[in-house]
């Protein structure tokens, strides 16, 4: 058994927490370049939490300029033991409405200019995606959600596109076809690579709009998007703070907490010095064994 560090990325329109006892941004290098901003540290209860802005407080980082291997490693750097991903997402199915929290199990990756791993030449690892994201923390999150009085639905396939445009028509029907349910810009690399880093993690998307498949009516734009962001953002927040105060006293381990052991495929004595040091948070409970 061991304590909770949760930490909490925020998407489009989420850019602190309010309430945090002891709050305080602190700034936290990473080898892998610069995170999206500082991370505000604090306590909800007995949790204590970890928080950093996606985009960047002022929403100054469009998606592809998101650097999500600075992000990740400074999170499991501050000690967190578990994330949750905040974020805006179109919708892909008439079922799921504008407003809605859309607590996500498995994603289609259709992203192409972002760095995907922290692994590569010199220390290759190969981890297991089949099921993305962490169940007990979904459940929990899911919970915290009907909690803050938002509409609820669990499961659903997430398609992460590159950006910064929004989807043609063509684009959004034929990502309907494929069975995704709904679409963002912002979870694909960073699943995979908080997977990397052994963090359990959870993405619970807000869905804004109905992205471009429906001609009846109007395709997105930022503003109907902002417009739902106002009410989900104060919603977002008491999700937080319910689920911290809801997690349970003590931590039991998860199988996500050790997902590199028998990933890692380059002997010892082949692995690059550098690369070795610049995985000393993400991969050093098996680099430093």
């Amino acid at each position: 058994m061991g304590e909770w560090v949760l930490g909490v990325i925020g998407g489009s329109g989420l850019y602190d927490i309010v309430g945090l006892e002891d709050a305080r941004w602190e700034s936290i290098k990473s080898p892998f370049g610069e995170p999206s901003d500082s991370v505000l540290t604090g306590r909800l209860g007995r949790i204590r939490l970890v928080f950093l802005p996606r985009h960047g407080r002022g929403h100054a980082l469009p998606p592809s300029a998101v650097n999500s291997r600075a992000n990740i490693d400074v999170l499991k750097r501050a000690g967190c033991t578990d994330l949750l991903s905040l974020s805006a997402v179109g919708s892909l199915r008439e079922a799921l409405h504008p407003g809605d929290f859309v607590i996500v199990d498995q994603f289609v990756d259709r992203t192409f200019a972002r760095e995907k791993s922290f692994f590569g030449p010199g220390l290759v690892a190969h981890v297991s995606m089949a099921h993305p994201t962490c169940p007990r923390l979904s459940r929990l999150a899911a919970i915290a959600a009907r909690a803050a009085g938002g509409r609820v639905v669990e499961g659903a396939c997430y398609l992460a596109m590159e950006g910064p445009q929004f989807s043609t028509a063509a684009e959004s029907a034929l990502y309907r076809s494929w069975g995704c349910d709904i679409i963002g810009m912002t979870n694909m690399p960073e699943a995979k690579l908080a997977r990397e880093a052994e963090l359990p993690y959870a993405s619970v998307a807000m869905v804004t709009d109905y992205d471009s498949w429906r001609e009846e009516i109007a395709p997105v734009e930022v503003n109907h998007i902002q417009e739902v962001m106002q009410t989900n953002a104060d919603r977002a927040r008491d999700l937080v703070r319910r689920l911290a105060l809801a997690l349970p006293k003590d931590r039991a381990p998860s199988a996500i907490d050790t997902c590199l052991d028998g990933a890692i495929l380059t002997p010892r004595a082949h692995r690059d010095p550098s690369r070795v040091a610049a995985l000393d948070a993400v991969a050093g409970r098996l680099l430093r064994a």
